[in-house]
This record gives C-alpha cells, structure tokens and sequence, in this order.
C-alpha cells in the first residue's frame, strides 16, 4: 500500500514538472537564451578590455622607442592622445615622459593633464597619490603657499605612502621662503607622523638639527 502511494506521489510529481515546464516554454527559452547572450557579452567585453589594453600598449612602446628630437611635435601628439584616453597605466607613464624629457613647457597645459589623470582616470589608490605628489613638486617652484597646500592637502589628511614626502616637500618650500618656523613645523610633523617614511625621518631631522635647531 505504502509503495503504491509512493509510486503516486511520485508520478504526481513528475507531472507538476512536465507541466511547468510545458507551461513556462517560452519563459524559459527567453531566460536561456538571456543567460547565452550574457555570458557572451561578459566574454567578449573582457576580449575587448585586453585588446584595448594591448593596442594602447603598443601605442605608448613604440611612440618612446621612436622618439626623436625631429619627431618631438608628433610624440607629443600621440602621449595626450594616451593621457585623454585615460588609462589606468599608460597614461600616467605618458605624463611622466613629457615630464622627464620637458617635452612641454607649458604649465597650464601640463596641469590639465595631471587632472584628468587625479579626476578622470581611475587609478589605484596609492598611484593616484603619488601623481598629486607630483603635481605638487611641478608646481611648487611657481604658486602661492595656499595653491600648494590645496593640491597635497588630500595626501596630508590621508595616511598615505607620500604623506612624508608631500610634508617634506612643503617644508622645503617654506625654508626657500624663509619662513622658517612654517618649515619646522613641517618637518616636526614628518617625525611624529604615525606612517612616516624612515629615509624621509632622517632627512627632515637633519634638516633640523643642521638648519633649524634653537
């Protein structure tokens, strides 16, 4: 008896799943074909991101191997057109190209091209730190005390790796204007940082023994 019911159950079952089947056929279809259609894009959009990677590349390689000071103006012309198209590893190694080789003279011109590297570009962390860093050093010879700050204000107030050389930086800055007090602060600040980098501890405190001591 128990087995017979069992055997209807189980029938009863299998006829629930026919019938749901039967009655969500198109449903069904359309989410397989869905999932199909999805799994493709997310396969091909991850080809796409590689060969986008590889043709930009490829571009920056061959744009630094060919450089030459009679093809500066097309150099130039190639590294922006990398820096606008804001990759998260070329186009910071193409601003720091123009940079190493002073390939543009024009600060204005270099300064927007570090923001859409800070703004525009999504960058790990600590890297895009390190480009605020160097926005910094490239400016400090030529604004005022208040610019500086606003530009190393985000490392300062971080705990990031270049919180020490964006504090030393400013203590230099204000010893070249000697405003020393400012600069002792600074270098104070260095020591009693609670992530400081020890290379840069020892060079803020010989600055102080040296330069700034009472």
């Amino acid at each position: 008896m128990e087995e017979d019911i069992s055997i209807v159950n189980s029938n009863t079952r299998n006829e629930k799943i026919k019938n749901f089947f039967l009655n969500n056929k198109k449903k069904l279809i359309v989410f397989l074909i869905l999932a199909v259609i999805l799994l493709i894009s997310f396969f091909c959009y991850g080809e796409f991101k590689d060969y986008q990677k590889q043709k930009v590349s490829n571009l920056f390689y061959s744009t630094i191997i060919n450089y030459e000071e009679s093809k500066k103006e097309r150099t130039i012309k190639k590294l922006i057109e990398i820096i606008e198209l804001k990759d998260p590893t070329y186009s910071p190694l193409s601003l720091y190209y123009i940079l190493d080789n002073d390939l543009i003279s024009n600060t204005d011109q270099i300064n927007g091209m570090f923001n859409i590297l800070i703004n525009k570009t999504s960058l790990e962390k600590e890297i895009k730190n390190l480009i605020i860093y160097k926005k910094g050093l490239y400016n400090a010879d030529q604004i005022s005390e208040n610019q500086l700050l606003e530009i190393l204000n985000p490392i300062i107030k971080s705990e990031s790796v270049w919180s020490s050389h964006a504090l030393y930086l400013l203590a230099e800055y204000f010893y070249s204007k000697n405003q020393k007090q400012k600069s002792k602060e600074f270098f104070n600040k260095i020591i009693n940082s609670k992530k400081p980098n020890p290379d840069i501890v020892k060079e803020a405190q010989k600055r102080l023994n040296r330069d700034l001591s009472d």
